[in-house]
């Protein structure tokens, strides 16, 4: 179950707010930040994760490392939206290993997908050989990213007042 924001307090969105910043930071220098013992520190920071407020902390890794040269967005418009049309080509562009994120989107695009390749030719063959030619699809616009920068940090709108 995912906490609603009315189950977390102030300390709750700092904890968030700074492990956002640096999910490596040791318990003691959190709770040092936060001015608690780090006993209460950690048990926050566990019913946190309990309560699915943190999903997980993860590594950021350079692309190229790993031989990834290009990224793209590729637009996919449906033929049908009926929901097990929407949900059978959801499956298969998530089950393809180069789909870095999947957003279900409103207006002319029915999904935005974000893949990372080697190349324009690998991009080619996910775009023609693995999404184009699924009964679902109608149309798709692929946009290269020439930059990407992400930020982890989401803001807390939580009225603590």
């Amino acid at each position: 179950m995912i906490a609603r924001h009315t189950e977390l307090d102030r300390t709750d969105c700092e904890i968030v707010r700074i492990l956002q910043a640096n999910g490596r930071i040791s318990n003691k220098r959190l709770a040092e930040r936060l001015e608690l013992a780090p006993s209460t520190t950690l048990e926050r920071v566990k019913r946190l994760v309990a309560k699915g407020v943190i999903r997980g902390f993860h590594a950021e890794i350079d692309p190229g490392v790993l031989g990834v040269g290009l990224q793209a967005m590729i637009g996919v418009r449906l033929q049908d939206h009926s929901s097990a049309a929407v949900k059978a080509f959801r499956e298969h562009a998530l089950a393809q290993g180069e789909v870095l994120s999947l957003l279900h989107v409103s207006g002319a695009t029915d999904f935005l997908i974000h893949v990372a390749v080697r190349d324009a030719e690998h991009l080619r063959e996910v775009a023609m050989g693995t999404l184009v030619n699924r009964p679902e699809v109608a149309h798709l616009d692929t946009s290269v990213i020439f930059e990407h920068r992400t930020s982890w940090e989401l803001p807390c709108f939580l009225d603590l007042q």
